[in-house]
């Protein structure tokens, strides 16, 4: 078995992330992802340590030693899970140009389109955050 854990950086207001985040969590089994709001203090050492741009405003998946962002971390987080969505990996055939066009759009317009939190639900920023699965069911 793999126990290798897989650290998702995700914007902490945003009421995209959050559910896109609750719905990794619920599908993660195997209990392999691990959340961090990007602007959080642990979450702003990751990106000074991989050398990543402060501004970076995208979804960030470190996973193996690799650095994923945009649509690319979004895939591989989709690789990650169960079936059927490990299945969306078949996007990649998509050149990633185009895929990150795509996933810049919707990052540019979600706040409009689905609102913002006024603070993250994360509380703990020293430590690596994991979902409540009871949450989920609720």
């Amino acid at each position: 078995m793999n126990n290798t854990k897989h650290i998702l950086l995700f914007d902490g207001i945003c009421n995209l992330c959050h559910a896109s985040v609750r719905f990794i969590n619920k599908r993660d089994k195997k209990n392999q992802f691990e959340y961090l709001a990007l602007h959080s203090e642990e979450g702003k050492e990751w990106v000074k340590k991989y050398k990543l741009p402060a501004e970076t405003d995208s979804v960030i998946l470190f996973s193996n030693n690799q650095v994923f962002t945009k649509s690319e971390a979004t895939l591989e987080i989709c690789r990650l899970l169960p079936r059927p969505w490990k299945w969306f990996v078949v996007f990649k055939l998509i050149p990633q140009k185009w895929r990150n066009g795509i996933y810049d759009w919707i990052a540019e317009n979600r706040y409009r389109w689905f609102g913002i939190k006024e603070s993250c639900e994360i509380h703990s920023q020293k430590s690596n955050y994991k979902l409540q699965r009871k949450q989920e069911e609720e």
